[in-house]
């Protein structure tokens, strides 16, 4: 097993440790790796595209959402870190959180385990649909901790893949219950064992790429070692991951003595998660859809395929919803047209389709 230098990204030492290796990779262009994808000559994680400048409107959403959403963030962290401590006990927890999505959220519950005195460690490891988690990285984790405190933090869930890919890496290793103990901010699928909430909600680093997720890229396959990823530092003067972290940090001090509930704990949620099943195939019907991996829902999933794929069709449920409108400007930025689909997205307030190429 391969030695691993512990890094930061743009994170202060001890928020969270990355266990990525640095790999040289030539940028390939939105339209070309959305055609290798689909023609299935290449998979997603073997290609990378230049992460586009965020646009002065969309910084200034972010800060909107920021400014809109830093309590209920920090209150919804401190539910999720309540409701942690006390079902691992004496127990180290160790979140291992799922590049990119997942590690926003991770630095928060670390320093607020640490503000209630709880000892945690926290790491940022690679997950790819169809490939599974990186097997190395986990290996490294187990060897130092072993399994019992490890929790799986992601951001959201959105049709539920990740979760899957998640249950089939852990099948075949020791020390892992059948249903994975992944926690998350928003579980509009239903499929997650510890949420805040079930709303499809403008979470504010759900908007935002590596920015906001310590200056790293999205990860990318490797043979050997760590799984890779690609340093942004062409996105520093966009920095904002402590900023988010330090803004949520300073509300959870003024809350954490507060009487605040315990989040949800919960068995495969599956009317949440049939509702979804039933949103995605009736989308597929209706736009003839046969690769569901097509259709991103949720406000989060939405916006990031249209900052790094190419869509084809941008659904939400209702156009004046605030907390849509960057994915309305990116769509008038792309001259997509915006259909208001009202219920027929079911939980979900935005869903994106990827464009069908050649």
């Amino acid at each position: 097993m391969m030695d691993h230098k512990p890094f930061s990204g743009s994170y202060v030492s001890g928020d969270v440790d990355f266990l990525l290796q640095p790999v040289n990779i030539e940028m390939t262009p939105v339209e070309l790796k959305e055609e290798l994808i689909q023609s299935g000559k290449r998979h997603y994680s073997d290609m990378l595209s230049q992460e586009p400048e965020p646009t002065k409107w969309h910084l200034d959403l972010f800060e909107k959402a920021l400014e809109t959403g830093a309590t209920r963030l920090a209150t919804e962290v401190i539910m999720l870190a309540k409701s942690l401590i006390e079902r691992f006990g004496d127990t180290p927890i160790i979140l291992t959180s799922l590049v990119r999505a997942g590690v926003p959220l991770g630095v928060m519950l670390q320093q607020t385990l640490r503000k209630m005195g709880k000892t945690s460690y926290h790491y940022g490891i690679s997950i790819i649909r169809d490939r599974g988690i990186d097997s190395e990285a986990l290996s490294w984790i187990e060897q130092r901790h072993g399994t019992e405190g490890i929790v799986f933090v992601d951001g959201w869930t959105g049709k539920g893949a990740i979760t899957g890919e998640l249950i089939r890496s852990l099948s075949g290793r020791k020390g892992y219950p059948n249903q994975p103990h992944l926690v998350v901010l928003a579980d509009p699928c239903g499929c997650a064992w510890l949420s805040a909430s079930d709303e499809d909600w403008l979470i504010p680093f759900g908007i935002m790429g590596a920015p906001v997720s310590g200056l790293i890229s999205r990860s990318i396959w490797t043979e050997k070692g760590f799984h890779g990823f690609v340093d942004c530092q062409h996105l520093k003067q966009y920095e904002c991951s402590r900023y988010l972290v330090d803004t949520v940090g300073q509300v959870v001090d003024t809350l954490i003595n507060n009487d605040i509930p315990l989040a949800t704990f919960k068995e495969q949620q599956s009317d949440l998660k049939r509702l979804s099943e039933n949103v995605v195939s009736s989308l597929a019907n209706k736009y003839d859809i046969s690769n569901i991996n097509r259709i991103k829902p949720g406000i989060a999933e939405a916006t990031r395929a249209v900052l790094r794929r190419v869509p084809d069709h941008i659904l939400v449920r209702e156009i004046t919803d605030p907390d849509v409108a960057l994915l309305v400007y990116l769509a008038q930025e792309k001259n997509i047209a915006v259909i208001e689909a009202g219920q027929a997205l079911g939980q979900y307030r935005a869903v994106t389709i990827i464009k069908k190429v050649k």
